[in-house]
């Protein structure tokens, strides 16, 4: 059984940075896209970054594009979200999800960290 198990939020200053973790754990696991989504308060969950298995391709939503990179290091099953220049409105609960690159309908999430930007 695979699990995804985020790590890395925190409460931060305005203008600060956190880098988010999200580690896979249990069997084997190859060949899923990865991405980061949030959740505010009251509002839906939201796109923020992905990261393709295949070649490393990334993309961003337009609010964190130039603050925000993903990567990840395939060797540690890991997946980070490095967020730089935070605002308040990046507040939320960031989870992880891991979408297989070839199997439909596979799909994995964590359970959520939370990350505070004060003003």
């Amino acid at each position: 059984q695979v699990q995804l198990v985020e790590s890395g939020g925190g409460l931060v200053q305005a203008g600060g940075s956190l880098r988010l973790s999200c580690a896979a754990s249990g069997r084997a696991f190859s060949g899923y896209n990865m991405a980061w989504f949030r959740q505010a308060p009251g509002k839906d969950r939201e796109f923020v970054a992905a990261i393709r298995y295949s070649d490393g391709d990334t993309n961003y939503a337009d609010s964190v594009k130039g603050r925000f990179t993903i990567s990840r290091d395939k060797a540690r099953n890991t997946v980070y979200l490095q967020m730089n220049s935070l605002k308040p409105e990046d507040t939320a609960i960031y989870y992880c999800k891991a979408d297989h690159s070839r199997i439909a309908n596979l799909s994995l999430w964590g359970q959520g960290t939370q990350v505070t930007v004060s003003s």
